[in-house]
């Protein structure tokens, strides 16, 4: 059921974090090294380079243009450098202004403007996408994605229930239980996303890392720190480079008083921004010698204080097959804090694999 090719899409980069009023840094010496850049001899370099070029004798070739966008959003996520969106939306030049692209500018469209905080205009794209095409799996999960995060949860909710025959039931799960989370159905969620990931050890590899690091955050906010390191290790034992994993597992460790941990983590990886601040936290980093004790932080809720400079990535759950035999790309789906609604209020409850009088549109 999930196809082999695994790609992303909606807010794929860390969102960056950017101080007011900063200055820019002048380095004192003219052999100082800012930054240390890809080799070209790495294979991921010399596959972008290849492309580029094809697109650059070809201009206007949309095949070859949204291949090289997608390979730049899935180096942004790894790597969790938002240059690399930059140039994705430079390969869709001919197309990005046009009110209504061609279908697949437009989810890639989508992905870029809501990765840059522009979750309106990604709600308009994908609105038209789901209108012209309303079993696009993509497109509902991405538009999920958006209205989570600007805390429309009834609409992301909905938009969740429309997978339903056009997704993997996994995503479908995902999907709800990260919406459930943040809106007072924290335990059910949980319990059954964990029942959901068990039922399916078949799952490709960056499934379950979706999965495993939902659930990781979500134990954490429940206040069971234990479930949710052994998600956390289990997240890493599958994907150890992945940006917004080890960024929300090195807030854990600094919530936990485990800033020595933390700093380790983060030492050999300032190319990604949204771990800047993190880092910045740990005491062996910045001298802060009281940053991340215990009496601070420990055995309180996990919580994102830190979303100013980071939320969550999409899943790279596509592409999918619907009916249609189409192939969509899944998103994953952001961790946020719990937002005070009552437990199960102001929403059915949650309806599992369907569940009595849920129906599937």
């Amino acid at each position: 059921m999930y196809p082999s090719i695994l790609l992303l899409c909606a807010l794929v980069a860390p969102l960056l974090f950017q101080a007011a009023g900063a200055t820019p840094h002048i380095p004192p010496r003219g052999d100082q090294v800012l930054e240390r850049l890809p080799a070209r001899t790495d294979p991921v370099q010399r596959e972008l380079l290849r492309l580029r070029a094809s697109l650059s004798a070809n201009p206007a070739d949309m095949r070859l243009a949204t291949t090289l966008a997608r390979r730049y959003i899935e180096q942004a996520r790894h790597e969790g450098d938002p240059r690399y969106l930059g140039y994705a939306q430079a390969a869709l030049a001919p197309w990005w202004a046009r009110p209504e692209p061609p279908a697949p500018v437009l989810v890639l469209r989508a992905t870029l403007r809501q990765s840059t905080h522009q979750f309106r205009a990604a709600l308009r794209d994908l609105d038209l996408l789901v209108k012209r095409d309303s079993d696009d799996a993509q497109a509902w999960l991405t538009r999920a994605t958006v209205q989570q995060v600007i805390g429309e949860h009834d609409a992301a909710w909905a938009s969740c229930m429309r997978l339903y025959s056009r997704a993997p039931e996994l995503v479908v799960q995902t999907c709800l239980a990260a919406v459930g989370s943040v809106s007072g159905q924290g335990r059910a969620s949980y319990d059954r996303l964990r029942q959901a990931l068990a039922e399916r050890p078949d799952a490709p590899a960056p499934i379950r890392v979706w999965v495993e690091t939902l659930l990781a955050e979500m134990a954490a906010r429940l206040g069971d720190a234990a479930a949710a390191e052994r998600h956390f290790r289990a997240a890493l034992a599958l994907d150890a480079e992945d940006s917004y994993l080890i960024g929300a597992w090195a807030d854990f460790l600094l919530d936990a008083g485990r800033a020595g941990e933390a700093a380790r983590l983060l030492q050999d990886r300032t190319r990604a921004d949204a771990l800047l601040l993190p880092l910045r936290d740990c005491p062996e980093k910045a001298g802060r010698r009281r940053c991340g004790a215990p009496g601070r932080r420990a055995g309180r809720p996990f919580r994102r204080r830190r979303t100013a400079r980071r939320h969550r990535p999409p899943a790279r759950a596509g592409p999918f097959r619907t009916g249609r035999a189409r192939r969509r790309r899944g998103c994953r789906t952001p961790g946020q804090a719990e937002l005070g609604r009552p437990e199960g209020a102001g929403r059915p409850a949650y309806p599992g694999r369907g569940g009595a009088g849920i129906k599937r549109s």
